[in-house]
This record gives structure tokens, sequence and C-alpha cells, in this order.
């Protein structure tokens, strides 16, 4: 019995392979100058089969792009008699500095709740992750902030653009804004197709200050005391000019 059980096992299908994902990023680093009024980089991709069973649609791509984690703190501040003082605050661990969503069309349409929660997609997902507070607190407070970095330019949902340049191949601009955080940025790219994840990928790329800035950012952490010294003396000179320039 157990022989024919097995023989019968081995007589169905395994699962279909699944689509692969080739893409890349067309600048794996971002220079910020004195002049650094922001950027915009191109990700190209292409989804590919396999000999059997060659890549055939129709295809959804989601691109979520992750700038560094840092801890933040949202403060509620209240009017007592006049004055205004924080009464309550929420702090979040790891948030995104920076967090975008572009997609092929509205998210809903592309996959099913249960995986936009699972890969935490939504803006609001990161926030509930990140919070160190309860459920319901952390809620109301995350809807805050995350409303704030949208406003900044920080957070940013494109629903409907994704340009597929052929059925399998597609293209995406992604703009940072002039005040983007430095350090490295993770690309997470998935494939979707009837609502199913069929393809997924991550890579990267990085912000980083250049030049003067880049000096005066590494002095002032590497070398506190001599980067004091500087200011002050910087300080005094200015001062010291600008008295000689108003006595004239």
């Amino acid at each position: 019995m157990r022989k024919l059980l097995l023989a019968l096992m081995l007589m169905i299908p395994g699962p279909a392979i699944a689509e692969s994902l080739v893409s890349t990023v067309s600048s794996p680093q971002v220079l910020i100058t004195s002049s650094f009024d922001g950027a915009t980089l191109s990700l190209f991709g292409n989804i590919e089969g396999t000999a059997e069973a060659p890549a055939a649609g129709p295809y959804n791509v989601i691109v979520v792009i992750t700038g560094p984690l840092q801890d933040r703190v949202t403060r509620l501040k209240t009017n007592s008699f006049g004055i205004w003082s924080n009464t309550d605050s929420v702090d979040f661990r790891h948030f995104p500095s920076f967090y975008a969503v572009i997609a092929s069309g509205k998210l809903d349409a592309i996959a099913t709740p249960e995986l936009l929660t699972q890969y935490a997609i939504r803006p609001e997902e990161q926030a509930r992750l990140a919070a160190q507070s309860q459920v319901l607190k952390a809620e109301r407070f995350g809807m805050e902030l995350v409303r704030l970095m949208i406003e900044q330019q920080h957070f940013v949902v494109r629903e409907d653009s994704v340009r597929f340049l052929s059925p399998t191949a597609y293209a995406v601009n992604l703009t940072l804004p002039s005040d983007v955080a430095n350090g490295p940025f993770l690309v997470h790219t998935l494939v979707f197709k009837n609502q199913e994840l069929v393809a997924e990928r991550s890579e990267g790329f990085s912000v980083r200050k250049s030049g003067f800035e880049n000096f005066v950012f590494v002095a002032s952490r590497q070398q506190p005391l001599l980067y004091g010294l500087v200011c002050v003396l910087l300080a005094l000179g200015t001062g010291w000019l600008a008295g000689v320039a108003f006595k004239r």
C-alpha cells in the first residue's frame, strides 16, 4: 500500500516554477552638494519565465523604496488656559525617514488585503509596526505622523505610475526631495499576477554628502572638539567683519 501511495504522489505534478525578476537602479549613489535641490532616479526591470513556461501576463508591479530608519517622537499639544503644552506622546522606533510606494495600478486591485498587510506596503502599516504604544493610541498618532511625512514629501504613494514598456518590462521614476536623509535606501519590488505574488527582488542605493558638506558632516562626528573650535572662530570672524563693514 505504501509503494502504491508513493507511486501516486510521484505522478502528481509539482508546483509550477514562479517567474523571476531582473531589475536595476539607474544610479547606485546620489551625492549631495551645496547646490543639491533633489534628484530623480530611474528603476528598470524585466519579468522572466523559463524555457518550459515563458512569462505571460498581465502582471502588476509594486515598488517600495525605504530610506534610512530613524527614531521619532510624536507629541500632542493641548491648550490649557491659553498655554500650549505637551500632554501625550508616542515613540516610533526604526521609522523610515523616506518611504515611497509606486504601483502599476490601484493597490487594492493588485494584491489582496492580506498580502498588503503582510508586506506592510501602505505607509500606515509602517507607522503601526514602529509605534511603541497601545494599538488605538498608536494608530491615532501614527496617522498624524504619516500625514506630516506626506506633506513634507518624505512619504509618497503613487498608483498607476509604473510604466510597462512591454508585457514584461517596466520602468519607474523616483524623485528624492532636497532634504532627503543620508544613508542606505532599500528598493523592494514585488510582481503580482491575478493578485498573487509571483516574484520579488531587493536592491539598494545610497545617498551621501559630498565635498565641503561631507567634510563638515564627518568632522562634526569624528572630531567634535576641532569642529567646535572652528565654528567659534568662524562666528568671531564673521562678527568682526560685520562690525567693520557697518562702521564704514
